[in-house]
């Protein structure tokens, strides 16, 4: 279950899963990325592919666009939640209206997201939730401080559900992407959602943290 799919590391690691013969559930705000998303997952891989569209930071659009997936597909093995808003401004200049947006899409559907899939992964025993964080948790910053404001939040969700699920058999990971997903020097999309498939499918994660790339390859 991929949530805030994209053409960039949501479409990599849908490809990743359904080469291996996982069934994917797609959800995105735009049927017409959809559209995209499912064509060219279906013609590499002939596995099942459910799609649902909603906003992020709309909690009942989500938690419908979930349940909907779920439905056709079965409970979600494991959740990739890549919800992510940006707003332009410093902390001084910042509006509280473009913070809540920020925090709606990075945190609080996270939060819906996990609320939605965990209970039934923990009765199951077995499952994996990813959250994509960003660096820019642990950088100031006085052009885009919203960013790093719900990235720091996304990473204390991933801490204290991790805590919460510990010994369930259900693994949690807030993955840090130290690096840009677009641009000229943008990072492998494949090479993060290779790494997504073994967090997800049995590397040992000590901690509820993970960074792409890691601190030892830069």
């Amino acid at each position: 279950m991929i949530v805030a799919a994209g053409p960039g590391l949501g479409l990599a690691v849908a490809r990743r899963f359904a080469r291996e013969g996982w069934s994917v559930g797609l959800i995105a705000r735009s049927s017409a990325t959809l559209n995209g998303l499912v064509s060219v997952v279906r013609r590499e891989a002939g596995v099942p592919v459910a799609t649902a569209t909603a906003d992020a930071g709309d909690e009942s659009a989500l938690r419908a666009a979930l349940r909907s997936v779920a439905g056709d597909l079965g409970e979600a093995s494991v959740l990739v939640y890549n919800g992510s808003a940006y707003a332009e401004g410093s902390v001084l200049t910042l509006t509280p209206t473009a913070l809540r947006h920020v925090l709606e899409v990075g945190v609080t559907g996270a939060l819906v997201a996990a609320q939605e899939v965990a209970p039934a992964m923990r009765q199951r025993g077995s499952g994996a939730i990813l959250l994509t964080g960003s660096v820019a948790a642990d950088r100031a910053s006085t052009s885009a401080a919203a960013v790093g404001v719900a990235k720091a939040g996304l990473r204390s969700i991933a801490r204290s559900l991790h805590k919460e699920v510990a010994g369930s058999g259900v693994r949690v990971v807030s993955v840090t992407i130290a690096g840009a997903l677009q641009g000229p020097r943008a990072l492998d999309v494949d090479a993060i959602a290779a790494r997504y498939w073994q967090l997800a499918t049995g590397v040992t994660v000590p901690e509820a943290v993970e960074t792409f790339p890691s601190p030892a390859s830069g």
